[in-house]
């Protein structure tokens, strides 16, 4: 560190992005050029997961250093507990903190858990702030500097009988050209913090709403549709020894599409989304290369450990599903990279690790003390190049949101199977385990359990709970769930699968 000083921290996130957009993870068709020069003297950790493959859940484990369960954020647009500290709230005095962009912890808008200096972005959970909120009188920080550039919101109805005036929405904001779009704002926003904090350390929180849905950008048109190359498990709808949630929700894309993409059917269909999330990605890297580009400028790289992440993936067709929520590799793997000062090139990490494991690494690189209360382990001797010594399982939550009684089955779920097993399936919770010899075994409390061979298995296609050549394995993979649950305190009830293996249809 230049001058003994402490050092600081940018931690740059994403919403939505699955691992395989870096070349890192195996993926050189995407324009990134900055994030992949960044992995080039970076740690790359090439099975990071999720704690739940959903925003609100997972943003709370990256900021917390525990499960959702614990900070029990547990679905979206629940706020994390005052009295649950983040990790600006576990420093010393002496750092600066911020936080930039998406929040979904509750109270969008406002500076909160320890981030004195807060630039918001998102205009459309309102509904959600506590009652000493005004919902309906205070805007974003993004909102107003785009009125300060003469851009103007859409009047629209949120609500059939509710018309909502002077209110960005992401339809319009993902219609916006470059120069007005949310990771340009950002990208200015955070460059103006490290300028102005050149001599005092701060940690920086910088999140982009981007590549999530609606998969519309100023960067639609960037890459060619017929140079996308589609996932090895591309448009191959769920087999039946698989949750009925799954083939329903693979059934609801394939008839439906999802949001402005009216049909998700075909080749076509998925090659013209992908495209358009794959320029979204290139969008958010022009972002983060200017950020980057501050930091070294300013000579704040030699100083400022740096990390890039996102808070899960996105389905892309594979299993012809689309988005998160589910337990594949797609939606709970994400990419995690750290560049401590002075690192000047890569290492790579096989071992599987969770983000749990962030907020004690980070506190540990800082030289900050680790509370007794985190769930996760620290990282650093992965990045000093003592892998062996994270080896761990990791461990993944599920919890649903929906209520049988409130559930509407879609018409064509009598052709999966009978509606109260439609309904528990779409209502059930999951807990999942990943060891780190490459095996991966969900376990849910509808009784439709999932067991894959990492190894020879990578794209998820083969359900093995069924092999009785298993069931040693399974049982072991079992037991280390459940007393996982035991030491953090998870409650929830989970039927054994060599008991109550349950194969739909």
């Amino acid at each position: 560190m230049a001058g003994g000083r402490q050092p600081n921290l940018l931690f740059i996130y994403t919403d939505e992005q699955r691992y395989d957009t870096l070349a890192c993870y195996g993926n050189r068709q995407i324009p990134m050029p900055n994030l992949n020069r960044f992995a080039e003297s970076a740690t790359v950790f090439e099975r990071a997961y999720v704690s739940q493959p959903v925003c609100t859940p997972s943003r709370g484990t990256l900021l917390t250093g525990l499960y959702p369960h614990t900070h029990t954020a547990v679905v979206n647009n629940i706020p994390v507990p005052e009295d649950v500290p983040c990790l600006p709230e576990m420093l010393s005095d002496q750092y600066v903190c911020a936080h930039h962009g998406k929040w979904h912890l509750g109270n969008e808008i406002y500076a909160q858990h320890g981030f004195p200096e807060w630039v918001g972005t998102e205009d459309t959970y309102h509904r959600f702030y506590s009652n000493d909120h005004d919902e309906y009188a205070d805007r974003s920080s993004y909102h107003h500097w785009l009125k300060s550039n003469g851009v103007e919101p859409w009047q629209q109805a949120e609500k059939a009988d509710e018309v909502v005036r002077d209110r960005f929405f992401r339809n319009q904001i993902h219609q916006l050209p470059e120069e007005y779009c949310r990771p340009t704002y950002l990208a200015e926003t955070a460059c103006h913090f490290l300028r102005g904090h050149m001599d005092t350390p701060f940690v920086l929180y910088v999140n982009f709403l981007e590549p999530h849905m609606p998969f519309h950008s100023c960067r639609d048109g960037q890459v060619r549709p017929e140079d996308v190359i589609l996932p090895g498990n591309a448009i191959k709808p769920p087999g039946a020894d698989v949750p009925l949630r799954v083939r329903l929700k693979a059934e609801e894309y394939r008839q439906n599409g999802f949001q402005s993409q009216s049909r998700l059917a075909d080749e076509t269909d998925w090659r013209d989304l992908i495209a358009r999330y794959w320029g979204m990605c290139s969008l958010v890297d022009t972002a983060v290369g200017r950020i980057l580009d501050t930091l070294q400028r300013t000579g704040l790289d030699q100083d400022t450990i740096v990390v890039f992440t996102s808070d899960h993936g996105d389905m892309m067709s594979s299993h012809n599903l689309l988005g998160k929520s589910v337990m594949y590799e797609e939606a709970t793997r994400v990419p995690l990279l750290i560049r401590t000062p002075g690192q000047d090139r890569s290492r790579r990490v096989s071992t599987p690790v969770s983000h749990v494991d962030v907020v004690p690494t980070l506190l540990d690189l800082m030289d900050q003390p680790l509370p007794d209360h985190l769930e996760g382990a620290t990282l650093t001797p992965a990045l000093d190049g003592e892998e062996d010594r994270c080896q761990r399982d990791v461990f993944i939550e599920w919890h649903n949101d929906n209520s049988p009684e409130d559930l509407k089955l879609p018409d064509y779920a009598e052709e999966f199977g009978p509606p109260d097993r439609c309904a528990e399936s779409l209502t059930a919770d999951a807990r999942t385990i990943v060891t780190p010899d490459g095996w991966k075994l969900n376990v849910m409390t509808s009784g439709e359990h999932e067991l894959y061979d990492l190894n020879t298995d990578p794209l998820e296609q083969t359900n093995r709970i069924g092999d009785s050549e298993q069931s040693e394995r399974i049982r072991d993979m079992v037991t280390r769930l459940r007393d996982w649950q035991q030491r953090t305190g998870d409650r929830l009830e989970l039927p054994d699968p060599l008991d109550s293996t349950h194969v739909s249809g």
